[in-house]
């Protein structure tokens, strides 16, 4: 009964459950404040209380994604070289105390010792690991519970947790694997129970959703500042497939992760000043969520979500290597 389809929903079912390991945020519910709320609580779990092959699997996968992008910066690709030159030249950032008090967010791009403004750093990272495509990829197939949306996504995004460390020196690499076991959870599970590609949307949105999350999360942002910014990237920040459309190669392809992390982290720190956006942005009947899966009622989203947060089940663990530079549809003929 856990994991009924949302559109056999009862509506008086609890906001959340917790069972077997699992989360589960109903479609009756609001599920931009669940997924705060989720992001905040996971983050302060034992690490323990996780298989340590989990672990593992995440550290692999981050490895992969420093190596790819250091290629990508040593080889001067063109999107990759052109974002991190204009962090370092444009956003650099001598750290002082009043930029401390002001809350100045800030990282550093692949192989330089500048301190730039974190979303300009997160933006050229994310665009250098994701250069060659070939990062870990989901399928967004989950039988077990009925979530078989198929929309692909990849581990583009561990950036954001770094730079969250960044700002925080109570963070551990503990921690950093923490945070991006939670952003490949949330972009995974998301990836399970909404197809974008089905409606020209590219995949990046919900690794913006993940980031904001996750982001907020190590941060300190509460549940409704997190909300808040998961309302603005949905509400302002939605890329289509023209950057894919045909047979024309352009940087955009590429950067598209990259630049939805850009504007989900600068809308991470609006949020946290005081910015107030949409709210309960997954019911929204004008949202793309229900304007592309439309419901009977506007008590509910198109779907159920379900999290893992303890044991082995993690969207992660789903995650598969690129072998070669081609897209994954290819493989087989190519192979």
């Amino acid at each position: 009964a856990q994991f009924r389809s949302s559109r056999k929903l009862v509506l008086n079912m609890p906001r959340r459950s917790f069972a077997f390991g699992y989360t589960t945020l109903y479609a009756n519910t609001n599920q931009a404040q669940g997924l705060a709320e989720f992001a905040i609580d996971f983050m302060e779990r034992d690490p323990k209380k996780i298989d340590q092959a989990v672990w593992d699997r995440v550290r692999l996968f981050h490895t992969d994604s420093v190596l790819c992008g250091i290629s990508a910066l040593a080889l001067r690709t063109n999107a990759p070289t052109i974002l991190r030159r204009e962090a370092i030249r444009q956003y650099s950032v001598e750290p002082t105390r009043s930029h401390q008090e002001e809350k100045v967010r800030i990282s550093k791009c692949f192989g330089s010792k500048v301190w730039t403004h974190s979303e300009k750093a997160i933006a050229a990272n994310c665009s250098a690991v994701r250069e060659w495509d070939s990062n870990g990829t989901v399928f967004g197939y989950n039988p077990i519970v009925g979530h078989k949306a198929g929309e692909f996504g990849h581990n583009d995004y561990y950036p954001v947790v770094i730079a969250a460390c960044h700002n925080d020196p109570k963070y551990t690499g503990m921690d950093a694997l923490q945070g991006m076991l939670l952003l490949d959870e949330i972009r995974g599970r998301l990836c399970e129970v909404f197809s974008l590609k089905s409606y020209k949307i590219d995949h990046v949105v919900h690794g913006a959703i993940a980031s904001a999350c996750v982001y907020g999360a190590m941060l300190g942002a509460n549940a409704l500042e997190i909300e808040h910014a998961i309302g603005m990237v949905v509400a302002h920040y939605i890329p289509w497939r023209a950057i894919r459309a045909g047979k024309q190669l352009s940087d955009s392809k590429g950067a598209s992760a990259a630049l939805s992390t850009e504007v989900a982290i600068q809308s991470v720190h609006r949020a946290m000043n005081g910015f107030i956006g949409p709210k309960d942005i997954f019911r929204n009947p004008e949202a793309l969520f229900r304007q592309f899966e439309p419901t009977s009622s506007d008590d509910v989203s198109p779907f159920d979500l379900v999290l893992s947060n303890s044991r082995d089940d993690f969207a992660v663990m789903g995650m598969h290597f690129k072998l070669g530079l081609y897209e994954h549809q290819s493989a087989s003929a190519i192979d």
